[in-house]
């Protein structure tokens, strides 16, 4: 295959591709060889009748397509890199007179590429300080926590209080009748956690254990369910249980019972180390954040609409695995939230803007500092998400694939370029 660039202009880059007779034909073999199982031809057995049987009985083109078409799947990436075109759209192809057996051929392809431009001042960028002090109190906070994370609960005899959890049967009726999804047994429900509509927990503060009591709500304006939406309800309510949290005391014991330590001051001097690491990363991301933010605003850079209807594709897939993390598909959550996909991409545009724009910007400074990402880091980052996946990392590698491993040193270059503007940023 030879590509040639006829002309690069308005982001619009277009080539031919030509490829000979030799390849056209050892691409109608491959398609021979995998799709021969799917013809039937008397005197033969399935899968075994000659390409020469097939091609007079089904005509001579049968397989032409097919191989036109895995040859320029195959061809496709190396013409690109031969002409030098950093492609962001899908190729729209015309042959170049007729296609036939036994000839070489040629096609022209115009594809959309990324527009030239420069980043200007990306060094010395102005950012506030952030501190990444910490202090005993924040200590003292963090322990507590790891406390409340091991309280237990205990069986009560009182009246319900805020921060109690109760176990309650209820059911629930819009005037006389009874609506679908409001009933439930032996619920767990912490009180003044927020977790039922509004006012549904304060009315049980105060409750006994063996206790019917019915609770008064109004379903908000806007709810999942538009046959309740806005309308008045009683749930009526029996309390089984009422536990409250008993948190341990904060002391050695405590320290030996949950953690490798013997003494509070132990536990103390190493969650403040671990709390200090945190903060330091955690103050240098916010850092760069900032220097990444100045720079999107200071740049008036125009991204192309087809990448970002690709970035709004991925985040539509992003967000549908969330959903089936959580047992639920794109189909149903949009009936309940009562849009249409094209609404939800609508409202995902911006923040695919912002992120193209970003990435744009700051892959141009990797260039324009010709920063690469070297052999070393890849399998560095190689090895970190293969132990992340359980995989070894050959294995993950090959999953990975090709296209999908220059995406990789693309992250790799990306990241260099944002420690970059970090360093010479100005600290206030």
């Amino acid at each position: 295959m030879k590509a040639t660039l006829i002309s690069k202009e308005n982001n619009v880059a277009k080539f031919t591709m030509e490829f000979t007779a030799e390849e056209l034909e050892a691409a109608i073999v491959k398609v021979y060889q995998r799709e021969k199982g799917k013809f039937s031809i008397d005197g033969f057995r399935k899968g075994k009748a000659p390409r020469s049987i097939i091609e007079k009985r089904y005509g001579e083109g049968i397989f032409l397509e097919d191989a036109i078409g895995d040859l320029f799947q195959a061809s496709y990436p190396y013409a690109i890199d031969e002409v030098q075109a950093d492609v962001i759209g899908y190729p729209e192809t015309e042959p170049l007179g007729e296609i036939k057996k036994g000839e070489g051929f040629a096609i022209t392809v115009s594809v959309e590429c990324y527009p030239e431009f420069t980043v200007e001042n990306y060094k010395g960028i102005e950012i506030e300080e952030v501190s990444s002090e910490v202090t005993d109190e924040d200590v003292d906070k963090a322990i507590q926590t790891m406390a409340e994370g091991n309280a237990r609960m205990v069986d009560v005899e009182r009246p319900a209080q805020n921060g109690d959890t109760v176990v309650i049967d209820y059911a629930g009726f819009v005037g006389e009748d009874q609506f679908e999804g409001g009933t439930a047994e032996r619920q767990p429900l912490e009180l003044g956690s927020g977790s039922f509509i509004p006012g549904f927990e304060d009315q049980l503060v105060g409750a006994t254990k063996g206790e019917q009591r019915d609770v008064n709500v109004t379903f908000p304006e806007v709810y999942h369910s538009e046959d309740l939406a806005g309308k008045e309800a009683v749930f009526k309510c029996t309390v089984h249980e009422i536990k409250e949290k008993q948190i341990p005391a904060v002391d050695d014991e405590f320290v030996k019972d949950i953690s490798e330590f013997d003494t509070l001051e132990e536990l103390k001097a190493s969650k403040k180390e671990e709390l200090q690491k945190a903060a330091v990363a955690n103050a240098e991301n916010s850092m760069k954040n900032s220097v990444i933010e100045a720079l999107y605003n200071a740049s008036d850079l125009e991204v192309p609409e087809v990448l970002i209807q690709q970035e709004v594709d991925a985040m539509m897939s992003e967000f549908e695995q969330q959903l089936q993390m959580q047992g639920m598909d794109l189909e149903n959550y949009l009936k309940l939230a009562g849009i249409e996909a094209s609404a939800l991409r609508g409202q995902l545009k911006d923040d695919a803007e912002k992120r193209c724009k970003t990435r744009m910007l700051v892959s141009q400074v990797a260039i324009q500092e010709d920063i690469q990402a070297t052999d070393d880091e890849v399998q560095e980052e190689l090895k970190r998400m293969a132990q992340q996946y359980g995989l070894d990392v050959e294995k993950l590698t090959e999953m990975i694939g090709a296209e999908n491993l220059n995406m990789l040193k693309g992250d790799i270059r990306v990241r260099k370029a944002v420690d970059l503007m970090y360093d010479a940023a100005v600290r206030k």
